[in-house]
């Protein structure tokens, strides 16, 4: 059992095999969602990595529990203390690196049309080298020159990158949003059941909304402050109700017939998401109470007003987590790409309604490499590519900006450590309004679009 799982293992390591694990009960994988997890543990082990360094509270750990941490530090030329492995300037070039490592890989696979090539191979396989090709990378960035300069250039890519990748990931919600309501309304056709669940999930995405609209009045505005708090959440919360009177008006169903509340209740919880993130993220408003200064508009849950912060930091984490996961395995497929106009789709897909709808059919027959010990893996993508190599690739070297510019607070990155991700500054909290807009904005153009390019949607 263990030396067929060592040999595959190896093969998956410095040869072209996909990467398995060695358990036998695992169910079956795809190559080409087995490649995609792999790049997705990479990108997560260098965002972690980039948390570590702007944590004083690791940092200090480390310099407790590590024996001879100043002569370490002294040895491997990284100052006193390792000052230079740690804060925003570290972050900056460990996700330099991490770019530059994705954006080569662009480059390499432009124009991939299957897996059978020599550079398909090395995508999908050589994990062991790609490690070390990412480290070096990595390492490299830490020796560049004239490091102020390259920092405040480096600052502006970022952004401008880091904006693209918000960009991409609203649009991508709103045809996940889209999407779930055609494959769930297409089940209602042969079984009613469907129909409860679209019902079922939806009231559940509305109730959702209403209640963020509700938690965020009683505990985010205040009768004396917050005039802001109190404006974009009207205003967020009429665009929401706006959207969903009108994705069911005879207008848009003469439009698109299976337009539904689904996908305004996907889009609202959203919104309310980024709502509440915002007022989070907001620098701290102090008022005179009967002659005591009180900070109000926070939420009060156990250790008073930073514990907000830390519940959207938990929460934040987790979505974004989700949503790179998510991304890794379903945003780069033909269709998704299609819907972002990075390559077209010229193969109409019969949709069939299932639960996990996201993660693909899986009726199809694929050669299947039975290892005789560990998973076996299903090789998808001999006569097409299941998504498009290079514009996945790209996909990551904008979540590397994304993620740079995130745990250094934007444009706020002076004296900023990870525990305080979420204190206030305003760059995050004009960010996060606007991406509540952008989203609201992109779904009701794709509302209107068939009006628009009636061409387009013909078929």
């Amino acid at each position: 059992m263990c030396t067929p799982c060592c040999v595959s293992q190896l093969a998956c390591c410095c040869g072209s095999a996909a990467c398995s694990c060695c358990c036998k009960c695992c169910p079956k994988i795809k190559q080409s969602t087995s490649t995609r997890v792999m790049y997705a543990v990479f990108f997560l082990f260098v965002t972690v990595i980039c948390g570590f360094m702007m944590s004083p509270t690791v940092e200090q750990a480390m310099k407790d529990n590590i024996p001879f941490y100043s002569e370490l530090c002294e040895k491997m030329n990284a100052g006193e203390n390792c000052k230079t492995l740690v804060g925003y300037s570290a972050v900056y070039k460990m996700c330099f690196g991490m770019a530059c490592f994705f954006f080569f890989f662009f480059l390499f696979t432009l124009r991939i049309n299957n897996s059978t090539g020599c550079r398909a191979a090395i995508h999908n396989g050589f994990w062991l080298l790609k490690f070390l090709l990412l480290a070096g990378c990595c390492t490299g960035a830490f020796f560049l020159p004239q490091e102020e300069t390259f920092l405040e250039v480096w600052l502006y890519i970022g952004a401008g990158g880091g904006f693209i990748f918000l960009i991409i990931q609203l649009m991508l919600l709103v045809e996940f949003a889209h999407r779930w309501n055609t494959n769930w309304s297409s089940g209602v056709e042969y079984n009613r059941l469907w129909y409860a669940a679209l019902a079922l999930v939806t009231l559940v995405l509305f109730s959702v909304a209403v209640g963020a609209v509700v938690f965020m009045g009683v505990y985010y505005t205040h009768p004396e402050a917050c005039l802001l708090n109190k404006i974009f959440l009207g205003i967020n919360g009429s665009l929401c109700l706006i959207v969903s009177l009108l994705a069911i008006s005879p207008f848009i169903l003469k439009l698109q017939p299976k337009s539904g509340l689904l996908q305004p209740g996907v889009i609202s919880v959203y919104v309310m998401y980024l709502t509440f993130s915002a007022f989070s993220s907001k620098p701290k408003e102090i008022i005179e109470i009967d002659g005591v200064n009180k900070t109000v508009c926070v939420f009060p849950f156990n250790s008073g007003n930073e514990s907000d912060k830390k519940i959207v930091t938990v929460i934040g984490g987790i979505i974004l987590c989700a949503c790179i996961v998510y991304s890794c395995l379903t945003s780069t497929t033909k269709r998704s790409s299609a819907a972002l106009r990075v390559c077209r789709n010229s193969e109409p897909e019969t949709e069939r309604a299932r639960c996990c709808f996201c993660f693909g059919d899986d009726t199809e027959d694929y050669d299947e490499d039975k290892t005789g010990s560990g998973q076996n893996v299903l090789y998808d993508e001999h006569e097409r590519t299941i998504y498009t190599y290079s514009y996945f690739h790209f996909v990551f070297f904008l979540g590397s900006l994304y993620v740079m510019m995130t745990v250094t607070n934007w444009f706020h990155y002076n004296d900023h450590k990870i525990e305080k991700l979420l204190d206030g500054s305003w760059s995050v909290f004009w960010i996060k309004m606007a991406s509540c807009w952008v989203c609201l904005l992109l779904y009701i153009v794709t509302l209107i679009a068939p009006m628009i390019c009636p061409k387009r949607f013909e078929a």
